[in-house]
């Protein structure tokens, strides 16, 4: 499947195939005021994930998906991919199908277009990175791309799907990573320079891989992600950096994933900033129980350096 979806890719991009991945609310209300529910084109195939004949694809297309065993019948001699590509860095990676209801889906979207801006935007050369919770791996293959990485780059998840999609996304980015089943950094081994996440941030029903954050209002992973990650980062001799993209619930004026955070940074002896990059994200979530006492959700970014741990 692996091999075939990389091909699959390489032909979208020999293409010219480009997409930019939205809000599943974004995406269920462009398709259902589209002039019909059919795809007309690429980007209806693999963007919006419409159904679709197979005589308006390129048979090398259509037979790519064949083989990668993305093609799902819908009836009447109709096809659904299974898996969408959209466009970030300028280089296309794979990604879940929409609806993305599963526990296991892998998820792209806006928040990884802000994720990725903002750790270019901050990150240092590093001997050696890790992304973890990296679902597409869009975090550490951009920065590996754009040289970044003095050594390797290890993507990490404990999701299986997230780590073979992103294998095939590393492979049409053309970069060598190191693909690592773990919860957090429970299983990457060696030194790191730098740790890179976006780990998921709301309260979901389904508990979602990509989406639940747990904790009380959907801090609960982001603080667990951040806290390995200083205690790791400190016992490198020669100290590190977090970069950590992901939304805070806003209590009464009070941010709670700082809030939840502060004591660790001071105990890792942390020099650090962090600034809100959206105030308002995900509004509609407001409506739901577990968010009563939450006046926004906003998107978030922490960047934080620690030396080495006095021995």
């Amino acid at each position: 499947m692996s091999d075939a979806l990389v091909e699959l890719g390489r032909g979208l991009r020999g293409l010219g195939y480009r997409f930019t991945a939205v809000t599943p609310g974004t995406q269920a209300i462009v398709n259902s005021r589209a002039a019909t529910a059919e795809a007309r084109s690429l980007r209806d195939v693999f963007g919006w994930n419409r159904p679709f004949a197979a005589e308006i694809l390129p048979k090398t297309v259509f037979e790519s998906m064949r083989s990668a065993d993305v093609l799902e019948s819908t009836g009447a001699g109709k096809w659904r991919s299974t898996v969408r590509f959209s466009t970030i860095d300028d280089q296309l990676f794979v990604h879940s199908a929409f609806p993305t209801d599963s526990q296991d889906a892998v998820f792209l979207g806006p928040d990884s277009v802000r994720f990725v801006n903002a750790i270019v935007r901050s990150a240092p050369r590093s001997a050696r990175i890790a992304d973890i919770g990296c679902g597409t791996g869009v975090g550490g293959i951009v920065l590996a791309r754009r040289g970044f990485a003095e050594g390797r780059v290890v993507l990490a998840d404990i999701n299986e799907s997230a780590l073979r999609l992103a294998r095939v996304n590393a492979e049409l980015a053309g970069v060598d990573v190191d693909l690592v089943q773990s919860d957090v950094l429970s299983n990457v081994r060696g030194e790191l320079d730098l740790v890179i996440a976006n780990p998921p941030y709301l309260k979901d029903d389904k508990h979602r891989w990509y989406r639940d954050g747990a904790g009380e209002y959907g801090e609960g992973i982001g603080a667990r992600m951040a806290r390995a990650a200083l205690k790791r980062l400190g016992e490198n001799p020669r100290g590190g950096t977090l970069l950590l993209y992901t939304g805070a619930a806003i209590v009464a004026g009070t941010d709670t994933f700082l809030a939840s955070l502060r004591a660790d940074l001071q105990r890792a002896n942390a020099r650090y900033e962090y600034d809100e990059v959206d105030p308002d994200v995900f509004s509609d979530e407001l409506t739901k129980p577990a968010y009563v006492n939450v006046e926004r959700i906003a998107a978030v970014f922490l960047q934080a350096r620690v030396g080495p741990i006095a021995r």
